[in-house]
């Protein structure tokens, strides 16, 4: 009775509590079967701010995207890096790094992120730009006649080895690029049971999980690492400041590594194969990005044979609007992350038009932007690929409106605030140049008619994964 009585005793300016009959599970069941659908259900029920209890936690969603904004600008009180911290901590296996032990190494490592960005991100994507190049002609250069393939696993293997080798550096054994496929398909048994460790689901009870956990990270201990030749300065970044760090054991350094490299990847692959599904699926899209493809190359002399190497600068590539708004289009449709922030007092939150909302210390307030990509007032239709939707007179759409106001966010793939990820533009610069040299080079078409769906298993984590593989081909073009 004392329990019922503890969590049904809402104080006064909280919002109405969803809280589901099952103890301690509450609404976690449903909310896993479809969190879009049971969102929208909520939000007709209840109006734009509720609380859902869903395992344990007491989740606050705030459905209005005009009140994002003052979530996303209280960062003192509403904090993410500690929550995230403690997620990949235990996803990794890594010691948590708020503990105390390892003074200032959160902001540390934060701080090399500067070398995803400005100058030295030219540097890197033209370190990605040729060895995406190099994979492209090992990998495809006999393609003289048709080769048929499975999409998600063509996209896997190429987007993999281009950013293992640009970030980490290449592996100089003759059989190099059959060692990263090795690592490449443990990291695909481990990412498969991402979504439960996500979910603080124990290890133990994942099968081989914890086993190919350790002996992706064995690969990343610095014995190993010291023999790639030609890594990133942001990896050598990292790896000079785990050195200054004596508690931290080699161990726990690859175990970093590693997350680094499923947060280079993890997401991008997946993203990577629904630009490419969407774009082969819509053959006016293929064809107005193939043209703009094709008139850059003509205009700046450029040929795109395959024992031609293609140079682009940042401007370039940001110049190629329709490339760059079938992209967004396709995030808008396959991104489901939820932006994650814990209360860290008992505090009210203000929000427009005289909005308050009671939050209670250790409550996590969520945004769900997904609901934002399908709202039809915002996008017309939104469960259309509009492969020019983000495009007006030929130049870069960025207003959109809900209500007739101006919408501050409407796009949200890469998160927002302090959690937005801050690989995003090299993301970005990595699935425009795997489309560029894949149209620019090939004839690409789909071998099967069957349509691909989301697979909802990752709701609330990222970019949703393909629920099957579809077979294409592709061909040199002449």
């Amino acid at each position: 009775i004392f329990f019922f009585f503890i969590i049904f005793n809402r104080k006064t300016g909280e919002p109405p509590l969803v809280n589901g009959w099952i103890p301690y599970l509450g609404k976690a069941l449903i909310f896993r079967k479809d969190a879009f659908k049971f969102l929208l259900d909520q939000q007709k029920k209840l109006g734009d701010i509720f609380t859902v209890h869903i395992a344990g936690r007491y989740i606050t969603f705030i459905m209005d995207p005009f009140q994002y904004v003052y979530v996303i600008r209280n960062s003192k009180q509403l904090e993410f890096h500690e929550f995230a911290d403690k997620m990949a901590s235990k996803t990794f296996d890594y010691p948590a790094l708020s503990k105390g032990k390892f003074p200032d190494l959160k902001e540390n490592l934060h701080r090399i992120y500067q070398y995803l960005q400005g100058k030295p991100l030219d540097v890197i994507s033209d370190h990605m730009m040729k060895n995406l190049q190099d994979i492209f002609e090992w990998k495809c250069s006999h393609a003289t006649d048709w080769e048929t393939e499975k999409m998600y696993k063509f996209c896997c293997s190429v987007m993999f080895e281009a950013s293992f080798v640009t970030l980490y550096g290449r592996v100089p054994a003759a059989d190099g690029h059959k060692v990263i496929s090795e690592i490449r398909d443990k990291f695909i048994k481990f990412d498969a049971s991402f979504p439960y460790l996500a979910a603080n689901i124990p290890i133990e009870l994942l099968g081989a999980t914890k086993k190919v956990r350790k002996e992706l990270i064995h690969h990343f201990l610095l014995q190993n690492m010291t023999k790639w030749l030609g890594g990133s300065k942001v990896v050598q970044a990292r790896q000079d400041i785990f050195e200054k760090y004596e508690l931290l054991g080699d161990y726990d350094k690859a175990a970093h590594h590693f997350a680094f490299l499923w947060a280079s990847v993890g997401n991008t692959i997946p993203a990577t194969f629904w630009a490419m599904y969407y774009l082969l699926r819509h053959p006016e899209a293929l064809a107005a990005v193939r043209d703009e493809i094709d008139h850059l190359l003509q205009s700046t002399g450029q040929k795109r044979g395959p024992t031609y190497n293609i140079h682009l600068t940042r401007e370039q590539l940001d110049n190629l609007v329709y490339l760059e708004s079938a992209l967004n289009e396709s995030l808008r449709m396959c991104s489901s992350s939820m932006n994650i922030r814990i209360s860290q007092e008992d505090f009210v939150l203000k929000l427009e038009g005289n909005q308050e909302v009671s939050l209670r210390k250790g409550d996590w307030i969520a945004l769900y932007p997904q609901i934002l990509h399908m709202d039809p007032e915002v996008y017309e239709d939104p469960k259309e690929y509009k492969f020019d939707r983000y495009i007006e007179n030929g130049k870069k759409k960025t207003t959109f409106y809900k209500a007739g106001r101006k919408l501050k966010y409407f796009l949200m793939p890469f998160g927002s605030g302090i959690s937005m990820c801050p690989g995003r533009f090299l993301a970005m610069n990595e699935m425009k140049m795997f489309l560029f040299l894949l149209l620019a080079r090939f004839d690409v078409e789909l071998v099967e008619n069957k349509a691909v769906r989301l697979d909802n298993s990752r709701m609330g984590l990222g970019i949703l994964l393909p629920d099957v593989d579809i077979a294409f081909r592709y061909k040199l073009r002449s």
